[in-house]
Parts: C-alpha cells; structure tokens; sequence
C-alpha cells in the first residue's frame, strides 16, 4: 500500500499529530509521502521525520494580536491559484490519501475519485459535540474545507459519539516537575505576553514564540525560538502550561498531567469550543485575554493528575491495514474503554 497523507501546515499541533501518525505508518512499513499545505515552505521547521514532503501554498487563516483578521485572511489567499494546486496534483500512484484539515489533496483526490480517509480534530464537530461560537461560515468551513467520505474525529471525550480520543506524539519522561509554567502563546503579541508575566516576579517562566530568534533571558521570563526538541524537554518537566486553545498542545499536556491555563483566539471557534469544552470537563481553566488576576489565581491551583490516552495512531493505523473503512465501531470502542481520566473530571 501506497499513502499519500496530506496535513494543514497552520498550525504546529497539525503536524506534531502527523509526527506521531507517520511513526505508527512506518512501524508497519507502510510507504507513505507527505504533503503540507498552509504555510511558507522555509517556515516549517523539525520536519526530518517526513522525509521529503512536499508543500504547496493552500489556504491559511492570518491572525493579529490574538484574534483571526477575515479581510487580510481573504486578501491574503489565492482562490485561483488553489484551484491549481488542486488541478495539478496527480494521484494515480497512490492506493489511499490520508488526510488531516488539508485542502488540496481532499479536493484532488475528490476530483480523481480516489480512496480517503479524514482523521482530524475538525472532524469532531461534525457530530453534537460542544460548540462555542460558530458562525454559518465556520459550519461551511468544517465541512468543504477538506472534503472526504469518510471522517475520523477526535477529541478528548466521546460525548457518546462515533469519535475517538485524541493522537498524542509526546511521550512520558521519569523526571521530577520543575517550578517554572511553560509559555506558548503563539498568536499573542510579544509585548502583551512580556507585559504579563513579568508582574510575577516570583514565579519563573518559559516562553516559546515565533518571534524569538535567539534565546533571551528577561527578568524572570526565559524566551526561546521554536524548537521541537527543546519545547519536549521543557513541556515535560513544567509546573503548568498557559497556551492558546488548540487541540494537540492541551491533549499532550492532559497525557503528562500538566495544569492548564488557556486563552482562546478570538473569533476562533475551534477555539473556543476546545477551551469551554476541556473547562466543563474539569480538565483546564480559561482566561479570556491576558489576565493578570487570572493567572495569579490558576498559579495557587494543585498540581494535574495525568489523563491517560491509548496509543491511538497505531490503532488506526492496523484498522485502515483491514481494510473494513466502514466499520469505526469496533475501533472506537476498543480505544475509549482504554482511556482513564482523573478522579475529578466529569466523565461517563
């Protein structure tokens, strides 16, 4: 079997799911070719699991100061030059396209009527799972953006719908918590994030964004550039996590029991959704902006207890080697009935 795995290239939790997807693949020899689509190609960065991937332009969302910007979005994408992509692409040598919220192979392999399977955070709020803040528009996106027969959602609880738990690429090291909170606002303006956090001149912080290009020391902050093996490092020996509302940051910090503070995207409705469905559950805390009173408070909470997630990519991984697609039930009950979450989260 021949895979292409096509992945939106917007955001880093998109690829840190392919990172663990592409493990589980090659684990069973699978012959796999990647393909990224979101983001400028010199802007990727840790990608030396993929191999040689390809990148194309595609569509991407701009934000500015923690909120999405619709007319630059719209400025800033190229309908015609997508449809191009998507024209250009040929498929013929593959038996299956993987795909994760990634528009020009969905769209090429619907046009030349080739075999794919969707397996996507999105593709959860396809079913009656919460939902906070979505327009009609956001509603059209979940569901054209990326089309395909066949969706596999995930999320960190089933709500009782055909859904499975999240794809964790982090993996548990034996070491001892430090005190430090590990920063990572990456739509958060540099100065409003220095602003905050250096009103805690007791508490120690480390801070990754994209617009540090050397590590730099400031008071008690310690800002870092984007790296993979350095963000690991400090993720697994934090004290607590404040980030934005994505899906993979939270779901590995949830695996290594790590308290989270989250801030969502404005006018992001994934966002939002993720932020107020993980706060219900008992599993975070949430902040609307970057506030000092609620991080003063979130800094005096307990520690985490760990959520414990199967090895959900290999799982998939020897479902689509069956070759029944059809047939999610076994698989989604086999890998909830693993999952075993913290004395005090809500649960069913």
């Amino acid at each position: 079997m021949k895979i292409l795995y096509g992945v939106q290239g917007t955001g880093n939790g998109h690829i840190a799911r392919a990172r663990a997807m592409c493990h589980a693949l090659k684990e069973k020899q699978i012959d796999v070719d990647f393909l990224f689509s979101g983001r400028a190609a010199g802007d990727y960065f840790a990608m030396e699991a993929f191999g040689e991937y390809q990148t194309r332009r595609g569509l991407t969302f701009i934000t500015e100061n923690g909120r999405i910007n619709y007319p630059q979005t719209v400025i800033k994408n190229n309908v015609v030059e997508l449809w191009q992509e998507i024209s250009a692409m040929d498929l013929s040598s593959y038996d299956l396209i993987l795909n994760d919220f990634e528009p020009v192979t969905a769209w090429a392999a619907k046009q030349q009527k080739k075999a794919i399977i969707s397996i996507s955070h999105q593709n959860a709020f396809r079913y009656p799972v919460p939902l906070k803040g979505a327009s009609w528009i956001d509603k059209q996106v979940i569901r054209y953006f990326a089309p395909s027969p066949l969706y596999l959602g995930l999320h960190w609880h089933h709500f009782n719908q055909p859904i499975l738990p999240p794809i964790v690429h982090t993996k548990k090291e034996k070491v001892n918590a430090e005190s430090y909170i590990l920063i990572y606002l990456p739509f958060e303006s540099l100065e409003d994030i220095k602003d905050l956090l250096l009103r805690f001149t007791s508490q120690t912080f480390v801070c990754f964004h994209p617009q540090i290009s050397v590590e730099t020391q400031i008071d008690n902050i310690r800002f870092f550039p984007l790296s993979l093996e350095e963000f690991q490092h400090y993720l697994n020996r934090c004290a607590g996590i404040i980030a934005n509302g994505g899906f993979e940051l939270p779901s590995e910090a949830l695996t290594l029991g790590k308290k989270l503070l989250l801030k969502p995207l404005a006018g992001q409705f994934e966002q939002l959704s993720n932020v107020a469905t993980l706060e219900s559950l008992g599993l975070a805390s949430s902040m609307e902006s970057l506030d000092a009173s609620v991080v003063r408070r979130w800094l005096d909470e307990e520690s985490a207890e760990s959520v414990d997630y199967p090895d959900v990519a290999s799982a998939i991984v020897e479902w689509v080697l069956k070759g029944d697609w059809s047939n999610t039930e076994q698989l989604t009950d086999q890998l909830w009935s693993q999952v075993d979450f913290p004395s005090y989260a809500f649960h069913e």
